[in-house]
């Protein structure tokens, strides 16, 4: 048996395991592609949340802007990204929370930072999809995304971050379901949001309620 045909099996095995719950968030006719993708076969084939990293670090671009197909994929040979064969590893694995948070945590590797906002979106409980991808909305580094003729546009990383939180497709990828987060403010789940400028204000309050204790 070919090594492609025994790599191909135990894709099949690993995706029955856990029944599509995690992969099954992409649509089929993108996970075939993807699958078929030199790149997945190649790179991705054994990855683990740690090995990814090495693997997410050398991304130089997230998704597809204005895509003619489903699914983060880009030209007309309709070929997947590797942001988005790395994203489809990371529901394959279905890594610890924790694993993911430290993703999210380093901030010295943006593409990185990206990976882990996206996956934490598909797969994430609103409550902590919020308190995470919100850290990003005062975060200003600029991304890279391919679009269909293999050319490169911008995107701030604020600007991804709150796409996700408010969009429910992104570079065609359907989104789950979100709660806006009023909704959620209502319930108690989550406390008002404050921007940076009033976080930054409390603290000097503090700051100076401590000098004026001294």
């Amino acid at each position: 048996m070919k090594q492609e045909e025994m790599d191909e099996q135990q894709l099949e095995k690993t995706y029955n395991a856990n029944d599509g719950r995690q992969m099954g968030l992409i649509d089929q006719l993108t996970r075939t592609r993807v699958f078929n993708f030199r790149y997945w076969k190649e790179e991705c084939f054994g990855l683990t949340a740690v090995s990814l990293v090495d693997k997410a670090i050398k991304i130089d671009s997230i998704g597809v802007q204005n895509i003619l197909y489903q699914g983060g994929t880009y030209a007309g040979t309709a070929k997947p990204t590797h942001f988005l064969c790395l994203l489809m590893k990371l529901l394959q694995i279905n890594p610890d929370q924790d694993i993911i948070y430290e993703f999210l945590k380093n901030r010295d590797y943006k593409y990185v930072n990206a990976l882990a906002m996206f996956y934490l979106r598909m797969t994430g409980k609103p409550q902590e999809i919020y308190i995470q991808i919100e850290k990003f909305l005062s975060d200003f580094r600029k991304l890279r995304m391919r679009n269909n003729d293999g050319t490169y546009s911008l995107m701030y990383m604020d600007e991804y971050a709150d796409r996700l939180l408010q969009e429910e497709q992104l570079f065609s990828i359907n989104l789950p379901r979100l709660h806006k987060r009023i909704v959620l403010e209502d319930q108690g789940v989550l406390q008002p949001r404050q921007s940076p400028l009033d976080q930054e204000l409390v603290k000097r309050e503090k700051s100076r309620s401590r000098s004026k204790e001294k």
